[in-house]
């Protein structure tokens, strides 16, 4: 009941005129971004953080969570048009939604994608509603070793889940705690990895690093692989659903927030695994398999249901542990940060108008989401013809104005030019992204979590795991490095009987 009274005050921010119209151009501008090939919802958060600085933090909130649910939208229109997803968690929409589109079926499967976002969107917010309170209640009682054994956790989930290989993952993490290095010792106040320069004795701002992982990087490489025309959009016109086409995908819609949000709430869960599973189970649950692989339409709704419901479950651990689950979780926690606002259990207790405020807009931005984007749809589709050069060069000017906007210092340039080689480099050699960003935004914390644990066990190692908690988590740990071997034996085992 007290969630139900907090969410009715938050609707009562969200809908005041000015976050409204904040929540309307984030949908907008993530949906005009999340159209263009390889820019995803995690760039298009980077890219626009900046520009952010003069608002106050419940009206760039809002806008950040439109910004997220459009550019998701927008990375499957892409995925449909073109056969080029705008973002991991699109890569699905493509192998049911292209052959659509090619059969002259693209408004449908654009609409089917609309109304699975909108309809993920609304369960897995409703969801967040009833479990993010209860997690922050139990999290209030969590203590320093317990939050280590967390962040352990998301570093080895999110290194073993993405990436071509383990060793790549933990590479990048690797990158990551480094640059999380740098600056002032926080109990010492001793200079580390500053090379004698006063201007890195504050660390490297997370912003920099986000904006020069995920923009400068990304542009870089795809603008350097991808072809200098822009590819020929499939033509659209308005999106609309028959009733076969209803009675197809109403079930799909429904079980996709089931698969979505459990893995949107774990660490490293995200949307890429989950909308894999649902495009499976829809395949599997069909009375139409014949046509899968051929332009399906319940191969588009399911995993886009499940996708838009996964990035509602990510809000969960972020909000109510700091923890981020996903590259745009990650890139909001830098957001949370700037503002001076640390994400935890505490923050439904500190910030309540903020957070409710946030909650509530999901709810409008997917109504906005669905309004806006369904007449839209042909005009998102002429953005595909943009020039490559045009668009590359324009998200590395605003990408190097956000950040000089950061410190207004010129050696921040220096900085995020440094970062986005190092980025560039990163997807040469198949290391993902997302490792990086999480240890720069958890490494410190998780270091300054070591110390008190220890602090509190007089130095003892066994004061790392003297909780059922931590155990529990440890052990968790334990099974996803011991997996691949247990798979192995498994599997042998079962070739021998």
């Amino acid at each position: 009941m007290d969630s139900l009274n907090s969410l009715i005050d938050g609707f009562g921010t969200a809908l005041t005129p000015m976050n409204l119209l904040w929540a309307a151009i984030g949908v907008l501008l993530g949906t005009a971004i999340g159209v263009l090939p390889g820019i995803g919802p995690a760039m298009a958060v980077a890219l626009l953080l900046p520009v952010t600085y003069g608002l106050e933090p419940t009206g760039a909130f809002i806008m950040f969570a439109g910004i997220y649910y459009g550019a998701m939208f927008g990375g499957s229109t892409t995925s449909i048009l073109l056969n080029t997803p705008g973002e991991s968690a699109a890569v699905v929409a493509a192998i049911e939604g292209n052959p659509m589109a090619k059969a002259g079926r693209g408004a449908q499967a654009l609409a089917a994608a609309a109304i699975g976002h909108f309809a993920g969107g609304m369960i897995g917010t409703i969801l967040l509603v009833v479990l993010a309170p209860t997690v922050a209640a139990l999290a209030v009682d969590i203590g320093a070793p317990d939050y280590l054994a967390l962040m352990v956790l998301a570093f080895i989930a999110v290194t073993s889940v993405l990436g071509s290989s383990r060793i790549r993952g933990l590479a990048s993490l690797l990158i990551g705690l480094t640059i999380g290095l740098v600056g002032l010792d926080q109990m010492t106040g001793q200079q580390r990895l500053t090379f004698g320069s006063l201007q890195l004795a504050d660390g490297v701002d997370v912003v920099i690093v986000a904006v020069g992982l995920f923009a400068i990087g990304e542009a870089l490489w795809v603008a350097a692989h991808l072809r200098r025309t822009a590819g020929e959009a499939i033509p659209v016109g308005r999106p609309w659903l028959g009733r076969d086409d209803v009675k197809r995908t109403w079930k799909s819609w429904l079980r996709g927030p089931v698969i979505g949000f459990p893995f949107g709430a774990i660490p490293a869960g995200g949307a890429e695994i989950p909308t894999f599973l649902s495009y499976v189970t829809e395949k599997r649950l069909s009375k139409h398999k014949e046509q899968f692989g051929k332009g399906a339409i319940e191969g588009v709704a399911g995993p886009e249901s499940a996708a838009s419901a996964s990035a509602a479950g990510t809000l969960v651990s972020m909000l109510t542990l700091g923890l981020p689950t996903t590259a745009v979780a990650a890139v909001m926690l830098a957001a949370f940060q700037q503002y001076g606002i640390q994400p935890g259990p505490l923050l439904f207790e500190r910030e309540p108008d903020l957070v409710w405020g946030l909650i509530a807009s999901l709810f409008v931005g997917m109504v906005l989401l669905l309004a806006l984007n369904l007449p839209l749809a042909p005009v998102w589709a002429k953005l595909l013809r943009i020039p490559r050069p045009y668009l590359y060069a324009g998200i590395l000017f605003f990408a190097a104005v956000g950040a000089y906007a950061v410190g207004g210092e010129a050696l921040d340039l220096v900085i995020l030019l440094v970062i986005g080689l190092i980025g560039l480099g990163m997807r040469r050699y198949g290391l993902p992204v997302l490792p990086a960003v999480i240890g720069v935004i958890l490494g410190p914390a998780a270091e300054q979590q070591l110390r008190r644990a220890l602090q509190i066990s007089d130095g003892s190692v066994t004061g790392l795991v003297d909780t059922p908690f931590s155990v529990t988590v440890y052990a968790v740990v334990v099974i996803l490095l011991a997996w691949p071997l247990l798979r192995k034996v498994i599997i042998r085992r079962g070739g021998t009987r």
